[in-house]
């Protein structure tokens, strides 16, 4: 699936999304498209309601069996139920399901998160029979571990689980700022894997973008082929220009491009 996009999106309302919407279902004319969603603010709003307190580590949500039940509940429930209908409702045939879903998403645990696992493989059996059928399958991120445990995944994490399980072209993760910055506060258009890694590990990269860029570099691994992107929700066309406007967003790559020559 060479061709193969996976756009992972906010879990905000669907007015919020709109154009995102209406860019995916010509994209899902042309070639196979893979829609992951997030919702962690909803999910945190859920939560205040019900009195049950939340926790962040490294950006990351603490998660314990009540949680948990939340999270499945707005993720595979609320959230990817309101973007199918979405979807359905610009005429792309889209089919709803979480990573759990044909144990899609095989997990370790990650330490210290409780109820949280990081993507180890993609079993893509269900994945790539609903592709070939030309549906758009929508993802809530969750999965399961070795001993069949339900685990909450960061949709970052998930998205770029399946890039690189579905051998993705291309991955784009939709998110609430416009890229990557440098230590002055200057938006970086292209970095390469030894860059971002370097950014981490001075601190120029901190917080929640570290799981999102961390994201973005396994998907990556060493190939040559995938390129990632992470760009401003928010912007007008924001996933066509994610697309095709390199001066968009962050692009991250293996490597850069060796320089042309003069001869």
């Amino acid at each position: 699936m060479s061709e193969l996009l996976v756009v992972k999106l906010g879990g905000t309302t669907v007015a919020e999304q709109g154009s995102a919407f209406d860019a995916l279902v010509p994209l899902a004319r042309e070639r196979p498209v893979v829609v992951v969603h997030g919702g962690g603010k909803r999910v945190t709003t859920w939560l205040e309601r019900l009195g049950i307190e939340t926790a962040f580590h490294d950006g990351l949500r603490i998660t314990d069996e009540r949680s948990l039940e939340v999270a499945a509940a707005v993720l595979r429930g609320a959230v990817n139920t309101e973007l199918v209908a979405a979807l359905g409702l610009r005429g792309c045939p889209a089919v709803g399901l979480s990573g759990v879903d044909g144990g899609s998403l095989l997990v370790e645990r990650v330490p210290d998160l409780g109820l949280v696992g990081s993507v180890r493989k993609v079993r893509s059996a269900l994945l790539k029979a609903l592709l070939a059928a030309r549906f758009v399958p929508v993802i809530a991120p969750l999965g399961v571990d070795r001993d069949g445990v339900i685990c909450n995944v960061n949709a970052d994490d998930a998205a770029a689980g399946l890039a690189r399980g579905l051998q993705a072209r291309q991955l784009v993760l939709l998110t609430d700022v416009d890229g990557i910055r440098d230590g002055a506060g200057h938006k970086i258009d292209t970095l390469t894997l030894a860059e971002a890694e370097g950014l981490i590990a001075d601190g120029t990269i901190g917080g929640g973008m570290v799981p999102k860029i961390r994201s973005a570099l396994a998907a990556i691994g060493t190939s040559e082929q995938i390129e990632a992107v992470i760009a401003d929700a928010s912007a007008p066309n924001a996933l066509q220009r994610a697309l095709t406007e390199d001066g968009f967003g962050t692009r991250v790559r293996a490597a850069r491009a060796p320089a042309a020559s003069s001869a």
